[in-house]
């Protein structure tokens, strides 16, 4: 199961967090995060980044506009769509050959079936957690929503997802037959929001790793 640590903004702790070998790397471009990375961030932070590790910048309803500008920029591999974005905003972001995350905030209120309208236009979906604002809120949903998934399109799984869930993820994985793309982790793994704690992650990593082993 591959690993995506979102959230990251601090040139020294996004080299720290390499040697740990993360699948994506999550940059966000939305300016009311506080895990924003700035008007300043500087290109060549993400550019050095190895071609190994996917470079995805999170946005919020953001215009086609500044989304493919911010993809040149940063020569970004994927853009995560964390707000109200349509299928059609989509479709004109693939149009341009951007690769697209597609995050849906899941309550026992979300309807599954909008989903159908996204999945040509889409490379991933991401299920976060429902909540005021938009991601990073270290809330977890009842994953056990996500049977009600037609399981079609492999997703990311977010919200709130922390150290000690390495074994109930796997466990998921295996006994729903879910198609889990990648684990999407933020808020708590953090020292402070954008500073991520490089021993709680390598531990949670390398628990998932010897777990898919030992399944």
């Amino acid at each position: 199961m591959r690993i995506k640590v979102c959230g990251m903004k601090e040139a020294e702790n996004i080299r720290e967090l390499l040697d740990l070998q993360p699948d994506y790397l999550g940059f966000i471009f939305f300016e009311k995060s506080p895990r924003y990375v700035g008007e300043s961030f500087d290109p060549e932070i993400i550019r050095e980044i190895p071609r190994s590790v996917r470079k995805v910048g999170v946005f919020v309803n953001a215009s086609i506009d500044q989304v493919i500008r911010t993809v040149k920029k940063y020569a970004l591999d994927y853009v995560q769509l964390h707000g109200e974005e349509t299928p059609d905003f989509c479709r004109s972001l693939q149009f341009k050959g951007v690769n697209i995350i597609k995050a849906f905030r899941v309550d026992d209120t979300f309807n599954f079936s909008q989903l159908n309208n996204y999945k040509p236009v889409c490379d991933y979906f991401l299920f976060d957690t429902k909540a005021s604002q938009y991601g990073g809120t270290g809330i977890a949903f009842d994953w056990a929503l996500l049977e009600r998934y037609d399981n079609e399109k492999p997703f990311f799984l977010s919200g709130g997802i922390g150290p000690e869930d390495a074994e109930v993820i796997l466990d998921l994985k295996e006994r729903t037959g879910l198609k889990i793309h990648a684990v999407d982790i933020n808020s708590k793994f953090e020292i402070e929001p954008g500073l991520k704690d490089i021993a709680l992650v390598r531990d949670f990593i390398e628990r998932l790793k010897a777990e898919e082993i030992e399944a």
